[in-house]
């Protein structure tokens, strides 16, 4: 039995039983028991206050870094991306983007506004929202440095603004002031950039297709770089490219991406993880942390 009452002002627009498979990256995951998209933050306001208290509410926005298991998410599952996607300049060197921003729509436009350092959202595969809530980087760039403030919505439809000060920020780790809140939107500061092309957005993109599997079912990098090492380098080391679960793989591409070859399972992409970071810490005596997050229920 689906386990979220009829909340009848919405109830059109709530999908039951919705397969997160359709909506991850790694292309696996069991059923929500509701899926609700809003228009916008007041219709995302008004739909959490009409949530009866009980009901658990989780966060997916373009399912990448997203591990989701075979028996799904109970509760509502809340997609910002197609709604909340506001992108405006605001002054010299502020932008203001809603949670369901693309970083790759993110980086390119602040680079064709002439700002920076901006080209490294381009690499980062999520919404701004989930990059917010993990410090997310590529090429060596990170999301917080940039953040001046954020927008958040707690589970009662409040909208509040914080300032990036009073969250806790590390590699790939933010720590809120407060539990139960969840972001909608950032003002970020960037520098004008004279230099600044879509070029240099080009080049970088080109270099990531020649050295890791794009195109192929993954989540991104699986794991968090050590302190002074790459995973990358501690797991091919270790003899586990192309160590295989079912139809979950670790890449022969790059050592840091498990790929679904087309019918793996969440258990299967999960069986792997773990073999890696067992056999890394045989081999190497360090417990590799996973960076992606693993959400719902076993079957």
């Amino acid at each position: 039995m689906n386990g979220v009452p009829v909340i009848p002002d919405f109830e059109p627009r709530i999908r039951r039983n919705e397969l997160l498979s359709r909506h991850t990256s790694w292309h696996v995951g069991g059923p929500a028991d509701a899926w609700f998209a809003p228009r916008d933050v007041e219709d995302l306001s008004a739909f959490l206050r009409a949530l009866p208290a009980g009901v658990h509410v989780t966060w997916v926005g373009l399912g990448s870094n997203l591990l989701v298991r075979d028996a799904g998410i109970r509760g509502v599952v809340i997609c910002p991306h197609g709604a909340l996607g506001k992108l405006e300049r605001l002054d010299a060197t502020h932008v203001r983007a809603e949670a369901g921003v693309p970083c790759a729509r993110l980086g390119r436009q602040a680079v064709k506004w002439g700002l920076g350092p901006a080209s490294f959202f381009a690499g980062i595969p999520g919404t701004l929202g989930g990059a917010l809530a993990m410090n997310a980087g590529a090429w060596g760039g990170e999301t917080w440095p940039r953040v001046v403030e954020v927008e958040t919505i707690d589970r009662a439809g409040e909208v509040r603004r914080r300032a990036a000060s009073e969250y806790q920020v590390g590699y790939r780790s933010v720590v809120p002031p407060a539990a139960g809140e969840w972001f909608v939107a950032a003002t970020l500061r960037f520098e004008p950039d004279p230099q600044a092309s879509t070029d240099s957005i080009r080049r970088l993109l080109e270099q990531r297709l020649a050295s890791q599997p794009i195109g192929e079912w993954s989540c991104g990098s699986v794991f968090t770089n050590p302190p002074g090492d790459h995973a990358a380098r501690l797991i091919e080391s270790a003899g586990l490219k192309g160590h295989r679960v079912g139809d979950a793989m670790v890449s022969p591409k790059h050592a840091n991406f498990i790929v679904n070859l087309g019918h793996a399972r969440a258990a299967d992409l999960e069986a792997v993880i773990r073999h890696v970071q067992d056999t890394v810490e045989q081999v190497h005596g360090v417990r590799l942390r996973p960076e992606v997050r693993v959400l719902g229920e076993p079957a």
